[in-house]
């Protein structure tokens, strides 16, 4: 991912606003994903991945009630939402055309979403290092702390998948 979103300056809103975007958008593609693919198992796991994404939501817009204007409810809140864009930085329909191949069997679907979950990681960690004030680098800590935990469980998902076989 050559391609820079924050600039160090973003508040804390902003950065909650951002990730929530993203994670709209990957949940976005799990949801376009099932529709198209024909494999049963690989369906459910990518609703499975679809709930997640909404778990996430979930907890970032909690974060942001916490921390900005308490009177604004979820539809205010989602109408600021970009989510062209979702995490590892593809649109939707970009990484549908690139990577529908890889979607075939539960295992490299769950590749591809740990893939995505990687560089999420990796992309609120370096931005962390870039933001200027202690909460703004707080929240993407947190957010980090989320995908590590979002990873893990799909590692754990990969190793039921080969235990079965």
């Amino acid at each position: 991912m050559g391609w820079m979103i924050f600039t160090g300056d973003e508040s804390p809103l902003e950065v909650i606003t951002f990730a929530y975007g993203m994670e709209q958008g990957l949940g976005e593609f799990y949801s376009s994903a099932a529709e198209m693919i024909e494999d049963k198992n690989v369906v459910g796991l990518l609703r499975k991945l679809a709930r997640i994404e909404e778990n996430h939501k979930k907890k970032l817009l909690d974060l942001y009630m916490t921390l900005g204007e308490t009177g604004k409810g979820r539809e205010a809140f989602e109408a600021e939402i970009m989510s062209e864009m979702m995490e590892g930085g593809f649109t939707t329909e970009e990484f549908i055309e690139k990577n529908r191949p890889a979607m075939e069997t539960t295992a490299d679907t769950l590749s591809l979403a740990m893939m995505l979950e990687t560089q999420a990681l990796d992309l609120y960690l370096r931005y962390s290092q870039k933001a200027e004030d202690q909460e703004s680098r707080s929240v993407l800590y947190r957010i980090a702390e989320d995908e590590k935990a979002h990873l893990a469980a799909l590692g754990d998902m990969m190793e039921a998948i080969h235990n079965e076989e």
